[in-house]
């Protein structure tokens, strides 16, 4: 389940009814800020909607945190945090403690970001944004990983430094690529542990799979695929067949029309599908 599509005073009702229900993880949009101006393409080539400015952000992963205080099992992720407008000792921090007091649930969704006068707002350049990504990936990695951390690149400089404590999963928590485009695909094989998409159905799910299963010979991982995981609510129990045929690992439901509905929403979607 996602928080993107309901309000937040119920995210807590909700967290804790899917928690309960045996709903395997729930995901919480993320944004630095909203400028006034909105400008930016989410989907290659379609121009985002205007996003109301007054449209209230949480920080991810402090919220996920609590969360993680009054949930049990259900993993905790971001769909998706913009990595590259923070330097990675924030990020790498956030989501280290994330998965600390969760125990290892975090699920680290990530994207370059579409919004690009958020990126101008932050005094960054909205061109610079999938470079950023890609460093800064690179950096958390070494961060969560090594005993003595040391960086020299384009956009993040620093002598030999130390970070404790790691995350509890190993070697990290579950770096998790956003977007459509061909790019993000890449950077699904090349450098995370899965991708995750919009709104599908199985077709349209099954041909960004065969992508990544290409670009997954090409950076030889073919031992190691990328989880895929994308939006998607089936009709009925027969329906699942299609998205594993598709190469769907994870669908993320919203078995609701409006927040009211939410959590029974969620027990009727969980009556229906969980044995």
């Amino acid at each position: 389940m996602t928080f993107g599509q309901l309000n937040p005073h119920f995210w807590v009702d909700a967290a804790l009814e899917a928690d309960h229900l045996g709903y395997e993880s729930c995901w919480l949009p993320e944004h630095l800020v909203f400028p006034m101006e909105i400008r930016g393409q989410l989907v290659p080539g379609e121009e985002h909607p205007p996003v109301p400015p007054s449209t209230p952000i949480f920080d991810a992963a402090a919220y996920l945190s609590y969360l993680a205080g009054i949930t049990t099992r259900i993993r905790l992720g971001t769909f998706v945090y913009v990595l590259g407008l923070r330097h990675p000792f924030v990020s790498a921090r956030a989501f280290a403690t994330l998965d600390i007091v969760s125990n290892g649930r975090a699920e680290v969704g990530i994207g370059a970001g579409w919004l690009e006068t958020e990126w101008e707002a932050a005094g960054l350049d909205p061109a610079t944004r999938g470079r950023r990504l890609d460093e800064a990936i690179v950096v958390c990695k070494k961060l969560w990983t090594e005993e003595v951390i040391e960086h020299h690149g384009e956009f993040y400089d620093f002598a030999p430094v130390m970070f404790e404590p790691k995350p509890v999963q190993k070697p990290h928590p579950p770096l998790v690529i956003g977007g459509e485009s061909a790019r993000a695909l890449r950077r699904a094989a090349e450098h995370c542990d899965g991708w995750i998409g919009m709104s599908h159905t199985p077709e349209t799910a099954a041909v960004q799979v065969a992508r990544l299963r290409e670009l997954e010979d090409r950076y030889g991982r073919a031992d190691r695929p990328v989880e895929i995981t994308v939006m998607g609510t089936p009709g009925s129990p027969s329906e699942l067949a299609a998205w594993e045929d598709a190469g769907v690992d994870r669908l993320i439901v919203v078995p609701w029309r409006r927040s009211t509905e939410a959590v029974d929403g969620l027990r009727r979607f969980a009556d229906t599908f969980f044995p």
